[in-house]
């Protein structure tokens, strides 16, 4: 059986190659579900089993940061581990992403190979 993960970014571009480089990492996946927002992301996570969450920071009607303290303030989703993959990476932004529960950080442009080895340790 695998793992369910959710790709919450506005750029259908980015969701592509996140999708792209999952699939090619070998780790056991199910499904990969995507999302645009922090509001389509909760809205998929009423409904399915999700594993992980990797969210960009910037992004229209609810950001990455708003998805964190939502998931955070949920009981239901409080054990779903996120990693944040965005071009933000100042300090404050990347330490307010750590505070509300973030397990990662990616900065974007990235290479496969740090997708894997981030994820690695949540598929054992």
């Amino acid at each position: 059986m695998g793992f369910n993960i959710l790709i919450v970014d506005d750029s259908v571009a980015i969701r592509m190659i996140l999708q792209r480089t999952l699939r090619r990492t070998g780790l056991p996946l199910e499904n990969v579900f995507e999302a645009g927002d922090g509001c389509a992301a909760l809205e998929i996570l009423k409904s399915e089993k999700v594993s992980i969450i990797l969210s960009d920071i910037n992004m229209p009607n609810m950001d990455g940061l708003q998805l964190l303290a939502a998931l955070k303030d949920s009981e239901q989703w409080t054990g779903v581990p996120v990693f944040i993959i965005s071009t933000e990476s100042t300090q404050s932004r990347v330490m307010e992403a750590v505070r509300l529960g973030a397990k990662g950080f990616i900065k974007k442009p990235f290479v496969p190979e740090e997708i894997q080895d981030k994820l690695a340790a949540f598929f054992t």
